[in-house]
């Protein structure tokens, strides 16, 4: 992603804080906070899973992280808040976390509370996705045991086609066992478009020619579990911005 593009992006969020091109909001989570998604989800998600401390390390990945505060509380949430950073390392849980926006990343590298169990990368995973295989290798896996994508699809969409999209969707269930998905209803399309054009930018390249469109939640299961080999196995209801947060695993 082109510097340019991001710092035009941070200063028409100035004017408006819903206007991010490519959704890297700078105060995302002041907006949308961790608790919105984590008052859904159970602090035992990862043992419902069968990843218990007995097992090899259970490896999350968190797709599109921001500046990381829903990383940090996610993982927290998922080994029930640990008191100290010797104890979330017992539980044997490691988080990475990216996003394509480096300021961003920096932010989330600069304020991690759990280093040692909770890393931070600058990637776009439309483009580059070795760094995710090297960290798997270096963990002795060939798969994330679970991994986060909330209210990303919608950018990819808009910035890369349907056919980014559902490239995002392939590669993602290509390296997870479990996938938790978000996506953004079509309503959100229309909205973060208007925003654009009411700066005076340009649209998204793509908006007026996608062909995917309505329900994209369903339209997002139906490529999962017919091409991607996974299956819908738990809805946990929807957010505080009324989207469906649904669960995946591998056949």
């Amino acid at each position: 992603m082109a510097t340019c593009s991001i710092n035009n992006d941070a200063a028409d969020e100035i004017n408006d804080p819903g206007a991010a091109r490519y959704g890297n909001f700078i105060n995302y989570y002041s907006f949308n906070p961790p608790e919105n998604r984590l008052s859904l989800l159970p602090a035992t998600l990862l043992q419902d899973l069968g990843y218990s401390d007995a097992h090899e390390t259970t490896l999350v990945l968190d797709v599109g992280c921001n500046s990381g505060e829903l990383s940090v509380a996610f993982y927290k949430h998922l080994v029930q808040q640990p008191l100290c950073e010797e104890e979330s390392k017992r539980r044997r849980v490691s988080l990475l976390g990216f996003d394509l926006d480096e300021a961003l990343i920096q932010r989330a590298q600069q304020t991690n509370p759990l280093p040692n169990s909770i890393s931070f990368i600058p990637l776009d995973i439309i483009k580059d996705t070795h760094q995710l295989q090297e960290y798997l290798n270096q963990h002795g896996s060939s798969h994330f045991h679970l991994c986060l994508c909330l209210a990303v699809t919608m950018w990819v969409h808009l910035n890369h086609g349907d056919s980014g999209l559902l490239q995002l969707l392939s590669r993602l269930a290509s390296i997870s066992q479990h996938l938790l998905l978000e996506a953004q209803p079509w309503k959100c399309y229309r909205s973060a478009a208007r925003r654009l054009r009411k700066l005076g930018r340009s649209d998204f390249e793509h908006f007026k020619t996608l062909k995917i469109r309505g329900d994209m939640a369903g339209h997002a299961r139906e490529h999962l579990e017919r091409h991607c080999g996974m299956e819908l196995i738990h809805s946990f209801g929807r957010t505080t911005w009324d989207r469906k947060l649904l669960l995946f695993k591998r056949r």
